[in-house]
Formats: C-alpha cells, structure tokens, sequence
C-alpha cells in the first residue's frame, strides 16, 4: 500500500519537496491509515506531517473519547497535534440544513484555517470515490459528476483515492493498529451510509471486486473531464468577456454547456440540465431566459449575456426559518418541523387526513426563507418534468381573492413550495427519503 501511495503521489504531483501536510484526523480506520502513512513516507517525500482533529461534540463520551485516541496516536508518534470542536447543532439550526451538512461544513472551515500555507490531506479512499459516483448518479450528473472526488482541490491532497477499504484495514492490522468508530456510520440515516450499506454491497454480488475496479474507471472518467476542461478553459478565454461570451458558437454543445454553467455558478445561480439545454438553444438561435429572479440570459448575433434586468420595486416581505419555531409574516403563522419516519406510506397514512406539506428535508440545499410573491417565480411542481410559471398556476388554480397573501419557500437552489400549488419536484419524497420537513401554514 505504500507504494501504491506513494506512486500516486509522484503521478499526479500532490506534494513538494519541502511542504507541510496537515492530515484531517478523525480517529477513524482510514484517517488513521493516512496519517501513519505520510508519516512513514515523509522521508522519502522531505515533508513535515501534522494533524487536526475537530470535535463536532454530537455524541457525548464517544467524541471526546475520539479526540482522545487522536491525541495519544500522534504523541505517540511525535507528530504535532491540535484539537478543535465546533457547535454543529446550532449551525444546523440557525442555517436550516441538516446535522450532516453543518458538520461537512464547520469541519472544512476548520480545516481550511489551520492549513493556510499547507497542504491538507483528507482520507478519501477509493470506497468513498465509488460512493461519491453513485450518489452524484443518483441525483443526475454529467461527466464532471462521473468523475467522482477530485485529487486536489485548491490546497486540499487525496492521497488515498486509488485505495480500497480493505487494504487500509490490512495495511493497520500489519502494523497493529487500532482506531476507533463513529457510532453513526453503522447507522442507515444519512444517504451516504444507505449506499454504503445497502447499494455498494448489490453491486458487489454482481462484481465482488467493484471497489477494485471502480478505481480504473473513475481514473478514466477523469481523464477525459480534465481534456474536456482544458478545451473549455481555452474557449472561456477567448470567448468569455466577465458575463458576455462571444463566438461561442462553433464549439460543440458539450463545450458550450460548460462554459454556460461556469458563468451562471460564477454568479451564485441555479442551473439544471434542462436550464443548460435551454440557455444552449438561445445560444444557437437567440432568445432570452430567465435564469433566476431578475436575472436573464439573453443571445442575439452569437453573444450571449447574463443580465440583471429588475422589475419595479415591489414589497416583498421575507424572513429566515428556524426549524421548529412559529414565523409571523403578514396574517400567517408558518411553522417548520423535522420529523424523522422510516416508511413513507406509513407516514402519509397516519397523517392522511392532515392539510400540510412534506417534504424531503436532506434533499433541501442551504437556508429556508418563507416570503411574498416576487416577479418571475418559477416552480417544477412534483411529478412534473417541466418548469411552471407561478403566475400561470396562480391564474389556474387560485381564486382572485386569495392570490393576494400566498407565500412561498425557497432554499438556496430556488422555489422549494407554493402555497396552496404545491412542492417542487426536487425536493418530494421518495421511498429513500428518512427525514420529512412539515410545513404548516396556520391563518387566523
């Protein structure tokens, strides 16, 4: 394994001479596996190791007896150490996204600020490569999705990406080494662990070394999206003028969606691959589309531009949700709960007779807002596979005197529900889905 790592390494140049390498160190079998080998090959590589630990203080006696394991380990080792814990259940709270999200979230930006001049290496496997691929597939994707962890990400190293699970399990019990386990990861909560569980395990009756071989058809996906990235490289510089891009043209579609999709995350917009097929028609014929509240994609003579194009001011009254707790906005009470349900036809069922809505809670992106009506809200409405015009719906389905007052919940993706239309399509439950969001609208 060693040698593998250490190949691995040299091929794809994650280190130089010289650097400092911080190692995300959770106690666990593959971050424990990581740092004891960059420690062993920090001669052969002339770098310094170090490792981090952040306690995400969510299980008791069990996180503080992982910062303990951790800190002895790299003792033992003379390696230098830190510790850090974070508040995960208040970020989850006070930002309306899941336990797992704060956690991913607080755990990098501790990271990020003890590894400033470093190099951080995470202890990604080729387990978690496959994973990361289903998953992506799972919700929809593209080659970039197909290509599954990237190697580096700014300073961030994955050295153990082409390692399976059970070669870092044998490489620690060479060496008799202990680490410890996460409680949750045994647990069938998170979507993750359902594809660990559940999905990776049917997919090793078919093939019972997938793990193995997954490892050289990620590599290939990956090869081909950085090709694919170098051409679209070259055509953002010389087609790409801020937010206008010229002579996009006579580039292949392929090149052309990407080069759409970099402009629109450039600007904190959400696309979808119907949005990228769309802003790739105007491209070729010429038109306009709108992208997301005010701002628009318009083409005309082969140059394409993302403009902000505002409607009068209008009052739009809006506020944060925090999960559980009554928000007031205008004449109506909405209230958000998480509830927890392992069927979901058992749940409808004891519910069957109740007037609010549900949704999926993990399939909900960022902070929750309820507000009013605004100028261009679009919804894809469950069970639909197209994108609605609020207003038309409202013109179909409302009465006149009960448009005026509607409220409306977004994420950070867009339009999550329409009060009295329904959910977006996005964000319904499914027969995977283990978390509902109820949502009450309670008028006097």
């Amino acid at each position: 394994m060693l040698t593998k790592v250490y190949n691995f390494i040299i091929k794809n140049e994650l280190l130089t001479d010289g650097d400092t390498v911080v190692c995300g160190l959770s106690g666990g079998a593959d971050s424990v596996a990581l740092l004891l080998v960059m420690n062993e090959l920090k001669e052969k590589l002339n770098i310094d190791v170090q490792a981090v630990h952040v306690n995400h203080c969510l299980r008791g006696t069990e996180s503080d007896r992982d910062e303990n394991f951790c800190r002895e380990l790299c003792q033992r080792f003379s390696i230098t150490f830190k510790a850090l814990s974070c508040d995960v259940k208040s970020l989850s709270a006070s930002e309306g996204i899941s336990v797992e999200e704060a956690a991913r979230k607080l755990r990098y930006k501790i990271f990020e600020e003890n590894s400033q001049g470093k190099k951080l290496a995470t202890a990604h496997n080729a387990n978690d490569n496959l994973e990361t691929v289903i998953l992506n597939l799972s919700r929809g994707t593209g080659v970039k999705g197909l290509s599954g962890i990237p190697v580096i990400r700014g300073n961030i190293i994955r050295p153990l990406l082409t390692v399976t699970r059970q070669e870092i399990e044998e490489y620690l019990s060479m060496r008799e080494q202990s680490y410890v386990t996460d409680s949750t990861n045994l647990s069938d909560d998170y979507t993750r662990n359902k594809i660990r569980h559940k999905v990776v395990p049917l997919l090793a009756e078919i093939n019972s070394s997938v793990n193995e071989t997954s490892v050289n058809t990620i590599s290939n996906i990956r090869e081909e999206n950085e090709f694919i990235e170098k051409i679209v490289n070259e055509a953002e510089e010389k087609c790409r003028n801020v937010n206008k891009i010229t002579g996009l043209s006579s580039y292949d579609a392929v090149i052309r969606k990407r080069c759409i999709s970099r402009l629109l995350a450039d600007n904190h917009l959400p696309y979808s691959f119907k949005r990228l097929e769309e802003a790739d028609d105007i491209l070729i014929n010429g038109g306009k589309i709108n992208i997301s509240g005010s701002f628009f994609l318009l083409c005309q003579n082969d140059v394409l531009e993302l403009k902000e194009i505002k409607k009068p001011l209008e009052d739009i009254i809006s506020t944060d949700i925090t999960i559980g707790e009554d928000m007031i906005i205008g004449s109506c009470i909405v209230k958000c709960d998480v509830i927890e349900c392992d069927n979901l036809k058992k749940f409808e069922a004891v519910n069957k007779k109740s007037t609010f809505y549900v949704a999926d809670y993990d399939k909900i992106r960022g902070k929750l807002i309820v507000r009013t009506r605004k100028f261009g809200d679009k919804i894809q409405l469950k069970g639909r596979d197209f994108t609605s015009s609020v207003k038309k719906l409202i013109n179909e389905k409302i009465p006149a005197d009960e448009r005026a007052d509607l409220l409306f919940i977004e994420d950070e993706c867009g339009t999550i529900l329409a009060e009295k239309i329904g959910i977006a399509d996005r964000i319904s439950p499914d027969t995977n889905t283990a978390r509902f969001l109820k949502i009450s609208f309670i008028r006097s």
